[in-house]
């Protein structure tokens, strides 16, 4: 916001800021504090699970998994081998990794394979597919689906762990 002369207040429950190059012309806006952790974190969350492309997958007429959707929560696109940690919870348990498999242009990965993959990228906004090996596939109904991507970023000093949850129906 300083490089666009707007002026950031902190009063007591809120932040405010305010836009005063633009005469008024984009609204001046309030954040309440209790707020600002909550959009931090929905910034690249809410889009990380794509519930649109949720589905068991059968083979030889027998339910082996389920796979959906996953975007990566990050701004820019990595290598495969950046994404340090992919954890996929379901109803609150979490998955084994050994389970747990990611296909990307095409090409699917185990999460072993992937640690050492350096020419696949995942961009920004696109969908990988995850696939969970679970025998009998998911049951019809609902479900809450976890997600948990932890990418190795060089320029930062901490880690980039980002989660998600969503209630999902089969």
């Amino acid at each position: 916001f300083r490089n666009h002369s707007s002026e950031i207040r902190n009063h007591n429950s809120e932040i405010k800021i305010i836009n005063p190059k633009f005469n008024n012309s984009i609204p001046n806006f309030a954040i309440p504090k209790s707020e600002i952790t909550n959009l931090k974190l929905k910034m690249f969350e809410k889009y990380m699970i794509v519930k649109d492309n949720l589905k068991n997958v059968f083979k030889n007429g027998k339910a082996q998994g389920f796979e959906f959707g996953a975007r990566l929560p990050y701004y820019r696109g990595v290598s495969l081998s950046m994404v340090q940690e992919i954890e996929v919870t379901l109803d609150g348990k979490t998955l084994p990794q050994d389970k747990v498999g990611i296909t990307v242009h095409g090409n699917r990965y185990t999460l072993q394979q992937r640690e050492n993959e350096t020419d696949d990228r995942w961009e920004m906004g696109e969908v990988a597919t995850l696939f969970v090996q679970k025998k009998g596939g998911l049951p019809k109904g609902e479900h809450k689906l976890g997600l948990k991507i932890n990418i190795r970023i060089g320029y930062l000093p901490f880690p980039a762990i980002r989660n998600t949850e969503k209630i999902i129906t089969i």
